[in-house]
């Protein structure tokens, strides 16, 4: 196990998409943001989570009126 997660972690990858578990590829910034947002306490969280709510629902609308 300890051999696959250098690999993984030599190509920036998470061990699940290493070993085909998940198709969704996950750069190592973004583990270490998920990591920070899991320690965070409730309030917190939820204000994070408002933010990044409205801010992909306005991607996804602008995105809509680009196609």
């Amino acid at each position: 196990m300890k051999i696959a997660a250098d690999i993984a972690d030599a190509l920036e990858v998470s061990l699940d998409y290493l070993v085909g578990n998940t198709d969704l590829l996950l750069d190592k910034s973004i583990i270490k943001r998920i990591q920070g947002i899991q320690l965070l306490e409730g309030e917190d969280k939820s204000h994070l989570f408002a933010l990044m709510d409205a801010f992909l629902r306005d991607a996804r609308t602008k995105q809509a009126y680009i196609q």
